[in-house]
Parts: structure tokens; C-alpha cells; sequence
């Protein structure tokens, strides 16, 4: 049985606003593991896209509980809702789930979504400067227009936000120090593009659809580098499970349709780019494109992103999200989609 209680699931992707619907209690007590219920928190993103395609081909009626989807429209709203017991099951990104568990709430990864979805964008005029001198491109495009290089991307500590700062520093640039960057914090994709698109930032991390909007819209700002290039194995949303979840035989069920959905997307973009139509309100031909994208990659074993997330974990630590750098194993339980 599946139910839907979040209404704003086909609102426009790039207008997606506003707060979560309330459900009440999640996980009632039932004879499926102690659930007859299961409360799954999910934004209306692309790398959250297994969530629409298990609603929208109707793999909920696999799962021996009802289904309730919350929509949320961002990861913070998402931590506060699983600490007051409120979700059973969390569609979000790699570091609010380390923030759930870091807050002694029982809960692990047991699946990932997709690896590797950002991208480095930038001005198109940036790219040949910086091929020839790397972190000194900065300093010499400031010089030349005036002002520092202006990144625009999701606040400090979001998946877009490390990978920036990752690779900013693998590249021998300090964004602390280094007057000639700016990292400017926009909350939002649909925030992101219109700033590319009104000239307010040189360059983002971001993931699908901006890229391919981008180059739609006949943007200047242009992939400089892949997640894969930077940080194979990059994370990005993952399927978080409260413990109560994981020890039942629900944690199971829901992978398998988990993975149908990931299947689904690689097997049939065309159903695909449709659901992303009805679900998070793209276009279903610039979701088509998307799916194309070296940054749609969407998998379900989380075995894919454990080592690269321990760099998410380690500036997640050192930017005080979490305590302390959490362990592979404190973050993930690799059982559940390992025993499928």
C-alpha cells in the first residue's frame, strides 16, 4: 500500500519550495518486524530519482507495509524530522545522514543513490586559462576582470559546497585565504541557475539538471570538471534507515525495489524522464538530456562510495557538523543490500 501525503511532489523542480507535509507517527507497530508502516523522507531532486520511479511504476505494492512519502527541500528539515522520530526511512544527502548519526540517533546507510553527480562549472573563458596555469587562473581572473572568481553552490558543508572545497585544495587553492575566490552560499538549484543565468557568479558545483538547463539556455558557464575526475566514488544522496528498519525484513524489500528503480532508469530513460516530468517538474526532454549526462550515475550499492566518503566525514568533522570524523562502519550498514 502506498500513499502519498506531499502534494507539492509535482510542483516545478526549479521553483520547489516550502516545508515538509505532516504525517504523523512513523513506524507504527504492526507484524512486519514491529512495522506496519514505513515514513520515507525524499526532495524533489534529481539524485533522489529511484524515489519517483519506485512511486510512479508502483513498486510499493512489494513492500509488506504501507508506504508514506514526505517531501522535503532540504537535508536540515530532514535531520530534524528523523530526531523526532517522525521518518523511518531518509532519501537525502551523504552529510545530513552523517549528521543523524552523529547525533547518536540509530539509524545507518544502507544504500546509495547515485555516485559522482557534481560538476565543476565555469565560465567558458576560465577553462583555457586555467588548463595553462591552474591555481594561478584565479589570481589572473581577477586581474583581468577586476574582481575575484565567484563560485556560487549550496551552503558550506552540502555535498556541492565539499566537493568544491576538495577540490580547491587539490588543486593548491586555499578558498580561506585565496582573495582572488569567492564562494558565495545560494540555497537551491533553481537559486543556482538563475544566478548563472544573470551573470551574478562565474562558476558553481552543482548537479543535474543545471548542467544540462546550462547548456540548453546557451549558458557560458560550462562543465571544467566531472565528480569523477575530482573524487571518484564522490556520494551524494543516499537511503538512510532508522535501526528498528534495518533489522526487519522491510530494509530488504525496499532495496530490491531500489534497485528495480535503478535498473528502470538505466534500462528505459524514456519512462524515466517522464516520471522526473510528473515527480520534480523538469521537462521531460531536458530530463531526457539529463539522464545522458556523465553525472547521472545511479546505483544502488553503497559499497561504490564508502572510501570517498570518508572525505565527506573528515570535512564534515572539521567544519563542526559532526563531532569527529565517523568510520566506514559507523556510517554504513552494508549487510542489508549485500545479503539481496
Amino acid at each position: 500500500m502506498y500513499q502519498r501525503t506531499a502534494s507539492a511532489s509535482r510542483r516545478s523542480f526549479l521553483a520547489a519550495a516550502g516545508g515538509a507535509a505532516t504525517v504523523g507517527l512513523a513506524g507504527c507497530l504492526g507484524g512486519n518486524g514491529g512495522l506496519d508502516e514505513l515514513t520515507v523522507a525524499h526532495m524533489p531532486i534529481y539524485p533522489d530519482l529511484q524515489w519517483y520511479v519506485m512511486e510512479g511504476e508502483g513498486y510499493f505494492s512489494e513492500i509488506d507495509a504501507g508506504v508514506t512519502g514526505q517531501e522535503f527541500t532540504d537535508g536540515p528539515a530532514i535531520v530534524q524530522a528523523f530526531g523526532g522520530g517522525d521518518i523511518d526511512v531518509a532519501m537525502f544527502g551523504i552529510v545530513p545522514a552523517m549528521i543523524v548519526i552523529d547525533r547518536d540517533i540509530p539509524a545507518q546507510v544502507t544504500a546509495a543513490n547515485i555516485r559522482e553527480p557534481m560538476a565543476i562549472m565555469a565560465e567558458s573563458s576560465f577553462h583555457d586559462t586555467f588548463e595553462e596555469h591552474g591555481a594561478e587562473a584565479f589570481a589572473t581572473w581577477e586581474e583581468e576582470n577586476g574582481q575575484p572568481f565567484r563560485f556560487g553552490t549550496f551552503p558550506q558543508g552540502s555535498v556541492p559546497d565539499v566537493l568544491l572545497r576538495y577540490w580547491l585544495q587539490d588543486i593548491g587553492v586555499d578558498p580561506e585565504s585565496n582573495e582572488s575566490v569567492e564562494i558565495i552560499e545560494i540555497n537551491g538549484a533553481s537559486a543556482v541557475w538563475q544566478a548563472i543565468a544573470n551573470d551574478e557568479i562565474d562558476g558553481t558545483s552543482i548537479m543535474e539538471p543545471v548542467p544540462t538547463i546550462a547548456e540548453a539556455e546557451g549558458s557560458s558557464v560550462t562543465i571544467l570538471r566531472t565528480a569523477a575526475e575530482i573524487l571518484p566514488g564522490q556520494p551524494a544522496a543516499v537511503t538512510l534507515m532508522s535501526d528498528a528498519v534495518r533489522e526487519s525484513p522491510l530494509a530488504v524489500q525496499f532495496l530490491e525495489q531500489h534497485v528495480r528503480a535503478t535498473e528502470f532508469i538505466e534500462e528505459n530513460p524514456d519512462a524515466t524522464a517522464q516520471h522526473v516530468e510528473e515527480g520534480i517538474g523538469m521537462p521531460a526532454d531536458r530530463a531526457r538530456r539529463a539522464l545522458d549526462s556523465p553525472l547521472s550515475n545511479f546505483i544502488t550499492d553503497p559499497n561504490e562510495i564508502t572510501d570517498a566518503t570518508q572525505v565527506f566525514s573528515e570535512f564534515a568533522a572539521e567544519n563542526g557538523q559532526i563531532d569527529a570524523q565517523l568510520s566506514t562502519e559507523e556510517i554504513f550498514d552494508l549487510e542489508v543490500y549485500d545479503s539481496l
